[in-house]
């Protein structure tokens, strides 16, 4: 059984691996990019999986969803004179399961405002705040002070894929956007019991 498990485990790894090797290639014009987005992708998702890993011995509490989001951003937070990041999160549970399908979502959405939104300019700001009720969990990504926006036209990326895919089947539940004006306003709903799982 604990073959089976282990097994199980690396090709999950394996999988996670070559879909954000996918992801990066496609984003990267040079090798140096890539490997340094890939390098911060892995890491990130190692902060994630470190947070919320099972120990032997009695039982460990559960990460703390604001202790994830919090990690999983610190590499995009430049630390100067104001705060770009803020992370305004009630207290609550994330399962191991769920951590690695979140830190994907999340991380993809930060490289992207790098690039492209909020953080890709000095002046930028990310507010991420959620709100919970019985049985769902609602997480808004807010970006402001970036560069003008517009909805993305045409074929959706792997990226895009990859993150609806794990909201809907590993979260149970779903990503919207709203391209406003003023900056992407990012809306992840899921079930409150899968995110603790």
């Amino acid at each position: 059984m604990l073959a089976g498990e282990m097994s199980h485990r690396v090709k999950n790894l394996l999988h996670i691996a070559t879909a954000l090797t996918q992801i990066t290639k496609r984003s990267a014009t040079t090798k140096e990019e890539m490997a340094h987005e890939l390098t911060g992708r892995l890491m990130a998702l190692g902060r994630a999986q470190e947070l919320v890993r099972p120990v032997p011995g009695p039982k460990s509490e559960a990460a703390l969803l604001g202790d994830l989001i919090s990690i999983l951003l610190s590499p995009y937070d430049e630390k100067g004179a104001t705060v770009r990041i803020r992370v305004s999160v009630p207290k609550m549970n994330v399962g191991e399961t769920s951590s690695t399908a979140l830190a994907l979502v999340l991380h993809e959405l930060a490289t992207n405002s790098t690039k492209y939104g909020a953080l890709s300019l000095p002046s930028g700001t990310l507010d991420v705040s959620c709100n919970a009720n019985d049985d769902e969990v609602v997480v808004t990504w807010t970006e402001r002070g970036g560069p003008p926006i517009t909805a993305p036209i045409g074929l959706v990326g792997f990226g895009s894929k990859l993150v609806h895919r794990s909201m809907s089947t590993q979260l149970g539940g779903t990503i919207a956007f709203d391209w406003s004006e003023e900056g992407v306003v990012v809306t992840l709903r899921m079930s409150q019991d899968r995110l603790a799982n």
